[in-house]
């Protein structure tokens, strides 16, 4: 398990700072990549929320790679019968697509705060982006993983390995996409995750993989710029 201590409101706001540099010129620029450990929830999300609030039409595109302490996420479908059981887990409600999910230290969590306007992409296609880009991190390992029809995310032998959630405003997107890599799964017990009941999870550690969340997300970045590259080179 991740031993450091969370990022506080005061140092997740610091690290979210943009960078002084030269506006872009270009309209498809590969997005920046900020590494930021261990992050509380709540701070990072007020962070994604005002980074899209105030962004200017040629402010460079971010990934964010992070993880969470232990956290549950219910997005604005959540429904009341999904949420925790029984858990000392806090809960945070949030304003992404979707039902509820865990999040927690083990699981690498890419935060997507990309212009999807100026890159001519519409939220399936990105979604779809998302999904490929996970898949084929998962590839580079030796494992092979689905999508379902209407039911978001992607999936190792029926077992949910990855969740998305996505929220868009103005053109500009933020939330995105957590991998269960190497984490305690209990959580998910105590509720219906993604709002399937008795839906299974697994992890790339328990299929064989022993890359860290960070190799895994610093794989799942690249991976996805790579996607972005190609969607560029098609439009």
């Amino acid at each position: 398990m991740h031993s450091e201590n969370p990022r506080s409101a005061a140092n997740v706001a610091a690290a979210m700072t943009p960078a002084a540099g030269p506006a872009l010129r270009v309209r498809h620029a590969a997005p920046g990549v900020r590494r930021l450990g261990l992050a509380e929830y709540e701070p990072t999300y007020a962070a994604m929320r005002q980074f899209t609030t105030t962004r200017q039409k040629d402010t460079p595109d971010e990934l964010w790679i992070l993880q969470h302490p232990p956290v549950y996420t219910a997005g604005l479908a959540c429904r009341p019968e999904h949420l925790p059981r029984s858990s000392s887990v806090p809960l945070a409600r949030v304003d992404r697509g979707g039902q509820i999910t865990y999040h927690g230290p083990g699981q690498v969590v890419m935060y997507t705060l990309l212009d999807l306007a100026r890159r001519n992409l519409k939220i399936r296609q990105f979604v779809n982006l998302l999904e490929q880009a996970v898949i084929d991190t998962l590839a580079q390992y030796n494992v092979s993983a689905q999508t379902k029809n209407a039911a978001p995310g992607v999936y190792v032998n029926g077992a949910k390995i990855a969740a998305l959630g996505l929220r868009v405003r103005r053109g500009g997107c933020y939330h995105g996409v957590a991998l269960n890599v190497d984490m305690d799964l209990a959580p998910f017990l105590a509720i219906d995750p993604c709002g399937y009941p008795g839906l299974a999870v697994t992890q790339a550690r328990d299929l064989g993989i022993e890359a860290s969340a960070g190799e895994m997300g610093d794989r799942l970045a690249a991976t996805l710029t790579q996607l972005l590259a190609q969607h560029e080179r098609n439009d």
